[in-house]
């Protein structure tokens, strides 16, 4: 690289570890086109971090860069971003020379690196919308842990024989609530048990008292299934109160969410959870493609000497991604539409996983150019697909007759 080529002729590059950070201050020496470059160690902890502060406003830079290094690299970034041009750039593309990672190494590379102009700054919303992700990701959080708690009593009332998952959908429904605390409280008759059934589970009475007799139950067990309820109702408490708070944050966002609702199988809090990951304004993002790339729902590109070889998906925002899945999902389960159509579409030619990835990639780009122009969901024609691909179309049902032994012969309608 040559010193023309330098962009920016005051620089710094953070290595940024649990305990401390290194940084790397790159400006131009008293000799023509050289660059003198000073490595020093600061500590992690607020205080040192405003010292580290004061230091890099005096040495007047134009840019400072560091890695986004699991979470060590936000009270960095967020005390430094009032006054310093600091980016946060991502780790791969700053990666360093084989053998030569050192965290001093690596701070000179990412100090010459950036003054080069090779490292594109990695998306950090603002305050308000940190804020947002924060409420989202924890009701996640929740929910996950929620649902393995779910799984780790069903687990265990499979253990002790009691069969009642095999007969209700859900164990949190009513009936099973008032059975297993019955359980809990003592009682073991399978007749008394399944009488407290409600709704259409009353119609299951004699499948219900199969699953519910058993004489392996015991204290112990009767402990371990409140143990395991107490917690899902901790849960529960959890999971209302973050919601509570979710609701009020998105007070002035009602009208994003309302706008990405119209979309089919985008509901409430997938809405949610793409405006706290995108931050709702769409200049941040370039193109769709863009964002589709940076969500995660876009496919890799491998060539080699002219040849394409097959590429997974890319890496990308796991809360949005797991967002954009579950709205696939949602379409998937649907009886009609132009989402579900295509869907089924694509699941028979290219199959269920590529056709879900590509539902992902359908809504993510829909959310852009919603939130872009402001317009909500207009749902195509299904016909659509075959004015826009009738040559395609014509051939696939030819092909379909002739797989089933007819003889196709084509006549033009006047």
């Amino acid at each position: 690289m040559e010193t023309n080529d330098v962009i920016y002729q005051r620089v710094a590059g953070m290595d940024v570890s649990k305990r401390d950070v290194k940084v790397c201050i790159r400006v131009p020496s008293v000799q023509s086109n050289r660059y003198h470059s000073e490595v020093t160690t600061w500590g992690a902890t607020v205080p040192e971090i405003m010292e580290l502060k004061e230091f890099l406003e005096a040495a007047e830079l134009e840019l400072v860069v560091m890695e986004s290094t699991s979470d060590y690299w936000k009270p960095f970034f967020y005390l430094l971003e009032e006054t310093v041009p600091v980016q946060l750039v991502n780790a791969r593309q700053a990666r360093n020379l084989p053998g030569h990672k050192t965290d001093v190494s690596d701070a000179s590379w990412l100090a010459k690196t950036a003054s080069w102009g090779l490292l594109a700054p990695s998306f950090v919303p603002p305050p308000p919308i940190r804020e947002l992700r924060d409420l989202t990701r924890a009701r996640s959080t929740v929910t996950h842990d929620h649902t393995r708690e779910v799984q780790r009593l069903e687990k265990y009332l499979e253990n002790t024989g009691i069969k009642i998952s095999s007969v209700a959908s859900k164990l949190e429904s009513v009936t099973c609530t008032r059975i297993l605390r019955a359980l809990i409280a003592g009682e073991r008759d399978p007749k008394v048990l399944a009488e407290l059934a409600r709704g259409k589970l009353r119609n299951k009475f004699a499948e219900l008292e199969q699953a519910l007799t058993n004489v392996r139950f015991t204290d112990h067990d009767a402990f371990m299934v409140g143990f395991y309820m107490d917690h899902l109702d901790a849960q529960r408490a959890r999971l209302a109160a973050v919601e509570e708070q979710i609701n009020e944050a998105f007070k002035s966002l009602e009208g994003k969410i309302e706008l990405l609702s119209s979309i089919p199988g985008v509901k409430t809090a997938i809405a949610q959870v793409i405006i706290a990951e995108t931050g709702g304004d769409m200049r941040v993002f370039p193109t769709s493609a863009q964002l589709a790339a940076w969500s995660g729902v876009a496919p890799g590109n491998n060539e080699s000497a002219g040849r394409h070889k097959p590429a997974s998906v890319r890496k990308g925002n796991v809360y949005l991604k797991g967002a954009l899945g579950q709205t696939a999902l949602n379409i998937a389960k649907q009886k009609h539409g132009f989402l579900n159509d295509r869907y089924r579409r694509l699941a028979n030619r290219r199959g269920k996983s590529r056709a879900i990835v590509a539902m992902e990639h359908t809504v993510i780009t829909a959310a852009w150019n919603m939130l872009t122009d402001g317009a909500f969901y207009e749902e195509p024609t299904i016909k659509r697909f075959t004015e826009a691909n009738k040559d395609r179309t014509r051939q696939r049902a030819i092909k379909e007759l002739r797989q089933q032994g007819y003889e196709v012969t084509l006549t033009l309608a006047a």
